[in-house]
């Protein structure tokens, strides 16, 4: 039997609802779609998917051979390095034909200090097979996977439908079996006490908000389990983790702009949290172990933060060890038991500095490339002389290096394998500089095949996010290739509202400036132009989740700049989620967004850049949104109601909404999978910039 193609677009069904709010009354008539359980929405949404798929079956092939691009040039049989954690290497490996990883182990060999190499790995023990778990099941995540101190037991939790609610489980790793503790609805992060006899979990409340932190004892009845902590205000989430020192269990509780945080021996698991610090408005800190001392890396009358410590044994006052340098952002310390590692970045680009015990060694590590990105990776042993990184660019697969912290000697562990001859050498990566209207420099990262012509012929895509202070540093990706062979041109916009340039940058982009983030979006798409690395009907935007929004933001803005536009997860109707404290995440947003409940000032200021609200009959360029029916981050009927008024008010458009029925906010779970949405996109991007 054949399934017919649809003939148009489908034409969803208005049914006007009104909101008001200071006010100003607003008519939604796609309101209905929020409601997930009606069939008419699931209806609609196939209906979409099926308009999708007929629009771009001129692309089925290409979609092929971009996928076989990316598993070609992916060696699909692969391991991590090694991470030794007490008398074991962990690692996780992958096999060909299987979508999910599989977490492995090896005993460390008598006299052994380097990491197992190739497959040189006797007694190996798989710890959790994802293929196996995801076995009959459409979508499969990981949340937590913990290995207790004495290395005999695995906290693991599941999700099966993307929604990011997870099931915790206990595997006695002596026996291989699974306990019958089981813990529904946990959320990210878990921590063991010293012995391995008890486990600390978090939960969430109704609106999605991790609130409590759970003491459980292995072999004991969920049941029973203790809430240690319980955090009531609606703005902070709540996380838990062991300290690498394994001396303390770290309750911390945030909010966008503020933290609080408490620690329990982890020798004593059943003591009462002790305070570090009493939570102040505008103040954040974090702590890590250190001895005699606690870290704290802060923001207090420190705006790109400095570090002090405390007394483990009676915290209390902060003495500073690294001062506060403007411009100098640090964004993480850790501690090992004679050094300090610090997270920085500077000029847009990220560094680490290491300080031993005292404060004048200190020393930044050098790399040679202009544009890249670096930082710790997976250091588990606390009493060690030498950390792992890992390093990337635009043009080299990410490295990974073990570094000696006296001698700062780096050697190379793994560079990620691309097969199919890759030559960093065939590509370049520039760095310009865009001006905004108010005279702000944007750097724009960018990287380009050789040979490419500055004539302003070559097709482009422009990246970008700009939200949470969270920086999109350079990064090499495998995908990225089909682009680049292709003659396309990539780059990255570090807008206003990440944290490239540090917290200064963030707070131009947020609340009453969140319109910088826009604008300098736009800045530097024109830049791109002005400067003939292309030109608008060649050019598409790229971005998702928070830089969904931006994208939807400057296609009402300067549609007549781009051939197309790519909204993933895309967060396009923000006033009207902002404004229900019970959605999920709703009440924690507001000190990034503001409240436009209680302001008035907010609510119009966030109505006159909400891309739902401002849709309106312009020349619209080509848009493919893409979201999923599970996300619990940006819910599924943003966009599909976006893309529904899109149709009415600009007829003339092309719009295509692609739902995936069966994830959550970062789409389908296996690599396999992931790879053929991602080839998907792309072949979309090449057809729109004419590249195909």
């Amino acid at each position: 039997m054949t399934t017919e193609s649809p003939a148009g677009p489908p034409a969803a069904r208005q049914d006007p609802s009104e909101r008001t709010h200071h006010g100003d009354t607003v008519t939604d008539e796609f309101a209905w779609l929020m409601n997930k359980e009606d069939p008419a929405t699931t209806a609609y949404l196939e209906a979409e998917n099926a308009w999708t798929e007929s629009a771009t079956a001129h692309l089925a092939g290409l979609r092929d051979k971009v996928f076989q691009e990316i598993k070609g040039r992916t060696q699909e049989t692969d391991l991590s390095v090694p991470s030794r954690k007490g008398n074991f290497w962990y690692y996780t490996r992958t096999e060909e034909g299987k979508q999910y990883g599989i977490q492995c182990r090896v005993p460390v060999r008598p006299g052994e200090t380097d990491p197992p190499a190739g497959d040189e790995r006797p007694g190996e023990e798989v710890l959790l097979d994802g293929n196996v778990l995801a076995e009959g099941r459409d979508f499969f995540a990981l949340g937590t996977f913990d290995v207790s101190p004495d290395g005999n037991w695995l906290a693991f939790s599941t999700d099966f439908e993307g929604d990011e609610r997870f099931t915790l489980r206990v595997k006695d790793l002596r026996s291989g079996e699974v306990l019958a503790d089981e813990v529904p609805d946990t959320f990210y992060g878990s921590a063991w006490s010293a012995d391995g006899s008890v486990l600390f979990y978090i939960t969430v409340d109704e609106a999605w908000r991790p609130d409590r932190v759970h003491r459980h004892v292995v072999g004991e009845p969920s049941r029973e389990d203790v809430v240690v902590y319980h955090e009531t205000d609606e703005r902070f989430w709540v996380g838990v983790e062991l300290t690498r020192s394994e001396k303390f269990i770290v309750i911390d509780a945030q909010s966008k702009i503020t933290s609080e945080v408490r620690v329990i021996p982890a020798d004593a698991p059943t003591s009462d949290p002790v305070l570090i610090a009493e939570r102040r408005q505008g103040v954040e800190y974090q702590i890590e172990h250190h001895g005699h001392r606690f870290l704290i890396l802060h923001n207090r009358d420190a705006e790109d933060f400095a570090v002090a410590y405390t007394s483990v044994d009676a915290p209390g006052e902060w003495v500073e060890l690294v001062a506060h340098q403007p411009g100098t952002r640090l964004e993480s310390v850790d501690a090992f038991a004679r050094h300090i590692v610090i997270s920085l970045r500077k000029d847009g680009l990220t560094g680490l500095r290491v300080m031993g015990d005292g404060s004048t060694d200190a020393y930044d590590m050098e790399f040679p490339e202009p544009l890249y990105s670096v930082g710790l990776s997976g250091n588990p042993e606390y009493d060690t002389a030498s950390v792992r990184i890992s390093y990337t660019s635009l043009v080299v697969p990410e490295s990974v290096y073990d570094v000696d912290l006296v001698t700062r000697t780096m050697t190379l562990r793994k560079r990620k394998p691309v097969l199919g001859g890759y030559d960093p050498a065939d590509y370049e990566q520039f760095r310009e500089w865009a001006p905004a209207p108010d005279g702000t420099r944007i750097p724009v990262s960018i990287v380009t095949r050789k040979g490419v012509v500055r004539d302003g012929s070559a097709p482009a895509v422009l990246y970008g996010y700009g939200s949470y202070e969270h920086s999109i540093d350079p990064y090499f990706s495998i995908a990225r290739l089909s682009l680049l062979d292709r003659g396309v041109v990539f780059a990255i916009a570090h807008v206003r509202g990440g944290g490239e340039m540090g917290r200064r940058w963030y707070e131009d982009g947020k609340l009453l400036a969140k319109r910088n983030t826009f604008t300098d979006f736009v800045a530097c798409a024109e830049a791109l132009i002005r400067n003939r690395w292309t030109s608008a009907d060649r050019l598409v935007a790229r971005g998702g989740s928070a830089g969904g929004l931006l994208m939807g933001a400057v296609a009402n803005l300067a549609p007549e700049t781009f051939a197309g536009i790519v909204a993933e997860v895309p967060f396009v109707d923000p006033l009207t989620s902002i404004l229900d404290p019970s959605l999920p995440l709703t009440v924690t947003e507001w000190e990034e967004w503001g409240n436009p409940l209680e302001s008035a000032e907010v609510y119009a200021y966030m109505k006159s850049y909400s891309p739902y609200e401002n849709v309106a009959k312009l020349p619209y360029p080509k848009i493919l949104a893409v979201t999923s029916l599970n996300d619990t981050r940006v819910l599924y009927h943003e966009p599909a109601k976006w893309v529904a008024r899109l149709r009415v008010v600009a007829p003339e458009g092309q719009f295509l909404l692609k739902t995936e029925m069966g994830a959550g906010h970062a789409g389908p779970s296996g690599r396999y999978d992931s790879w053929k949405e991602e080839a998907f996109v792309l072949a979309w991007i090449l057809d729109t910039a004419g590249a195909a």
